[in-house]
């Protein structure tokens, strides 16, 4: 699996406000915008283009996909963690979310059968000392309080730790994760649960793992179906109308650790609409994927949608 990087700004794009509303009570943080820019070192070396290119401001958090092929790279490697540490200690407020595979050979397409017995030994603790690594490995390189997107898009049938082959036994191993490494000294994790939008291979709502294990409500939303609207994926069931009112039941705060063009080419009603969207209900980080099909600086051919990205 390619290690990606995505970074954020808490700027304009889509900022809620200030810090405290008119009974003086905390008002949520601005939203960390985001954009996803390739592979690590190229990821870094195209930052400061892109700011030039947006016009919006430094950037002031980054996220990254830790690889799924092995348990080796599952674990955290030293190497690929200690930039990361040494980037969240060079600004203050910077902010690091990292994706994490809960299964190891990530985009193998096991079968099903395959997949619930690994979650099955999952479940039971077999792959805990992982997970535990992990977090200690985070917390010795300054990253403890990363937000973790764990099991992403876990109702589709890309990943092995999809969901849909054993819900129960999903959840079980969700919380045996997070579990795990809350347990190590001097975390601060928050847990982001992030599905694709809409039902996929299976509702989300059926793999949620409960409250006690959740710190924010994600989702994945790219512009598809071919020919769907905006106002469609809005309402489609499990759609992006039904990610904030769970969130709002459960109390959590909202992401969007993917989401950009796709199955519809250039189009600037989508942007406009999550870019609305996104100011109506203010997430705690939103992260576009630039590269395509999905992007607007990458991808010379989504010239009206860049426009629309970028506010001109």
């Amino acid at each position: 699996m390619v290690v990606f990087l995505a970074l954020f700004t808490a700027a304009q794009l889509v900022s809620p406000g200030g810090l405290a509303d008119g009974d003086g009570k905390p008002a949520p943080r601005p939203t960390a915008n985001g954009v996803y820019t390739g592979s690590l070192a190229d990821g870094i070396e195209r930052i400061a283009r892109f700011e030039k290119w947006w016009g919006r401001g430094a950037l002031t958090a980054g996220r990254t996909y830790l690889p799924g092929d092995d348990w080796e790279s599952i674990e955290g490697p030293p190497e690929f963690l200690r930039p990361w540490g040494s980037w969240r200690a060079a600004r203050a407020g910077r902010l690091v979310v990292l994706n994490v595979p809960m299964l190891d050979r990530s985009e193998a397409h096991l079968s099903d059968e395959e997949v619930a017995g690994l979650l099955d030994e999952g479940a039971s603790g077999a792959h805990d000392h992982h997970f535990r690594v992990l977090a200690q490995r985070l917390v010795g390189h300054g990253l403890a309080d990363s937000v973790l997107v764990l099991g992403w898009e876990m109702n589709g049938v890309t990943f092995t730790h999809r969901c849909h082959p054993a819900p129960d036994s999903w959840r079980e191993y969700w919380r045996r994760i997070v579990r795990t490494m809350r347990a190590v000294k001097g975390q601060r994790f928050r847990f982001d649960f992030a599905p694709n939008r809409g039902r996929d291979a299976v509702p989300w709502t059926s793999c949620y793992p409960g409250d006690a294990y959740v710190d924010v409500i994600g989702m994945d939303a790219y512009d598809q179906p071919h020919r769907s609207t905006f106002r469609e994926q809005v309402d489609e069931p499990y759609g992006l109308r039904a990610q904030v009112s769970f969130a709002k039941l459960h109390r959590k705060p909202i992401s969007y650790p993917e989401w950009g063009l796709f199955r519809n080419g250039d189009n600037p009603a989508y942007m406009s609409g999550m870019l609305a969207w996104f100011r109506a209900h203010p997430p705690l980080y939103q992260s576009l994927s630039d590269y395509c099909p999905h992007g607007v600086w990458a991808c010379a051919e989504n010239g009206r949608s860049a426009r629309v990205y970028r506010g001109r």
